[in-house]
């Protein structure tokens, strides 16, 4: 496939310090972040114990995303990923719509993170309010993201392992209530699987998969971050591996738990992994697991919006973006792109101000869906890229195993997940929705390529994309 030249420009260069470990934690930073720490109430909410199912069907799909952007991330890394990807084996719109949707996905999630923190932190520290939090962490993190990607990533790589040394920990006083060996606390047993498994039937466990789809959205941010890893070939073949098990067990285990020990009905699913803490009785723990969720957020808000700038980076560099938002700073970050990045999370501050409690819960309904477009699209790529790769004897420093045959299983998955939510009335008006966005985005990539050409009718050299 040719399209217009991608070359880069003299001394237009992202940098190339970060650590593979710190590339691995990244990955668990986006993804453990709102989605686990409220989303799992609100699905359990929507589905009961049944949300398991919904979360085993996610995350059978994550695993064979994750695969096959590992195996592209390798053999190219590149700060657009997906949509690099997408461009070079299904066209320049394809690649262009890929990308600037995921775009707008993480920048409605930015600011879901900032008003969930924020929301959080209130309920144990009722001082500064919700808005006036939400615009603090909003410059906190805006700072960190223009200081250079090796500060980034060694800010992520603590952040995220507080979280997951407290997901560890809650699973294991879970664990703990649930075989009785709390001293003076009943175990709750799995009367809620028993007596009430799925109270909302085939309906509920729809409604609560895209509750569980906007979780695991953001684990596909290590490809994207591949690009600025020393060694990438081997970088994203560990960082895959590690951040799918660990992302598995820590949300299935913690959603077990949650679903175990609070039913469906429970006021304390608006802070689960609280709800849970109190109910073994540990002094204190509830309010600390709260604290924990607020760094949870934030660190998932600080890897979005390192990919969110690094989409919109690779977009302008392609020439699918204005020029400018590729300009760098004396770190050899994207300053322009971090900050059209993070306005709308300053505008949703500003939002909760005149409409307090309202915006939090409409972020949540913006995205989920999306999602699914952007993996599917990997999916696709892969299985183009990876045909095209052998009929030319390509040699892949990282292959997928499977192929094709869990390439494809993965995109009757998919298939069958649009199935189900279009079977259900809540779930069907966010995939139409979504599907109505994809085309708009379509159509304005296509004439926004063509408005180019006709600025620039003596340009005619074409080149294949790199990699």
């Amino acid at each position: 496939m040719t399209m217009k030249s991608t070359a880069r420009r003299p001394g237009l260069e992202l940098g190339h310090s970060m650590k593979p470990r710190q590339l691995a934690m990244m990955g668990l930073g986006s993804a453990i972040g709102a989605g686990l720490f409220l989303g799992s109430g609100a699905g359990i909410q929507a589905a009961g114990p049944a949300v398991l199912i919904s979360y085993l069907a996610a995350g059978t799909l994550i695993i064979l995303v994750m695969w096959a952007l590992g195996e592209m991330a390798a053999a190219n890394p590149n700060s657009g990923a997906f949509s690099v990807y997408a461009q070079k084996a299904m066209g320049q719109t394809a690649g262009a719509t890929v990308g600037w949707l995921w775009w707008l996905q993480l920048v409605v999630v930015i600011a879901a993170e900032a008003l969930g923190a924020a929301a959080l932190l209130f309920t144990v520290w009722p001082v500064v309010p919700v808005w006036a939090l939400s615009l603090i962490f909003m410059v906190l993190f805006t700072a960190i993201n223009l200081a250079g990607v090796k500060n980034f990533g060694e800010f992520e790589f603590w952040f995220a392992l507080l979280k997951v040394a407290a997901i560890v920990l809650f699973l294991g006083v879970g664990a703990a209530l649930l075989l009785g060996w709390l001293p003076d606390v009943p175990s709750p047993g799995l009367g809620n699987f028993t007596s009430d498994f799925a109270p909302a039937g085939l309906g509920g466990v729809a409604t609560a998969l895209f509750v569980v789809i906007f979780a695991f959205g953001g684990t596909e941010i290590v490809s994207v971050a591949a690009a600025e890893t020393e060694d990438p070939a081997h970088s994203v073949g560990r960082a895959v591996r590690t951040v799918v098990w660990r992302i598995l067990v820590f949300y299935i285990g913690s959603v077990f738990v949650i679903a175990a020990v609070l039913p469906s009905t429970s006021e304390a699913l608006k802070s689960p992994f609280a709800g849970v803490l109190d109910a073994a009785r540990i002094p204190g723990a509830g309010t600390a697991i709260t604290l924990v969720a607020v760094v949870a957020l934030l660190s998932a808000l600080n890897a979005n919006l390192y990919g969110a700038s690094r989409m919109v980076f690779s977009l302008s560099e392609r020439g699918e973006a204005p020029r400018f938002l590729s300009k760098l700073n004396k770190a050899r970050v994207p300053v322009v792109a971090v900050g059209v990045s993070v306005a709308f999370g300053f505008l949703a501050a500003v939002l909760e101000l005149l409409f307090p409690e309202r915006i939090l819960p409409a972020l949540f309904q913006l995205v989920g869906s999306t999602c699914l477009v952007v993996w599917g699209s990997a999916l696709v790529s892969q299985l183009i890229l990876r045909r095209r790769a052998d009929r030319e004897g390509t040699a892949l420093p990282l292959r997928m195993k499977g192929f094709p045959g869990l390439t494809i299983f993965g995109l009757v998955l998919l298939a069958l997940i649009f199935a189900v939510g279009f079977s259900n009335p809540d779930s069907s008006r966010q995939l139409f929705s979504t599907l109505a966005l994809v085309a708009g985005i379509a159509a304005a990539c296509r004439l926004g390529a063509r408005f180019t050409r006709s600025r620039q009718p003596g340009q005619t050299e074409k080149t294949h994309l790199p990699g």
